[in-house]
């Protein structure tokens, strides 16, 4: 075997070991849902139940817009004299948990006002 046959060996593993996963997932969830059916279950019970929100959405902006400016500092940081291998980690990480505990609590003061007009 090659070096370029041996090196195919990694993401084929990865790719065959992806879709297994997926695979049982999938055929698992199946076969207990035909159980629930035999003994008498409602099928409606497997309808996700849609919420309309923005979640997850507003997180993930807000998660990567703390990483973006968590760079911008570390790189100000860095050229005013402090060590770049632990400037751009200690920025990313503070601003970027920062963005989350932001995004946490706008999404329960939205839950709190969505809550009080039910």
């Amino acid at each position: 075997m090659g070096p370029f046959a041996v090196g195919m060996l990694v993401p084929l593993g990865c790719f065959a070991m992806i879709f297994g996963i997926v695979y049982l997932v999938v055929t698992s969830r199946n076969r207990e849902r035909l159980a629930m059916i035999e003994r008498g279950a409602d099928p409606s019970l497997f309808e996700a139940k849609k919420k309309v929100g923005t979640g997850g959405i507003m997180k993930a902006g807000l998660f990567l817009f703390g990483v973006g400016f968590g760079i911008v500092v570390a790189y100000f940081l860095a050229s005013g004299g402090m060590d770049e291998g632990a400037a751009y980690p200690a920025m990313i990480f503070v601003f970027g948990g920062l963005a989350l505990i932001f995004a946490y609590l706008w999404q329960r003061k939205l839950d709190k006002e969505d809550g009080n007009k039910l």
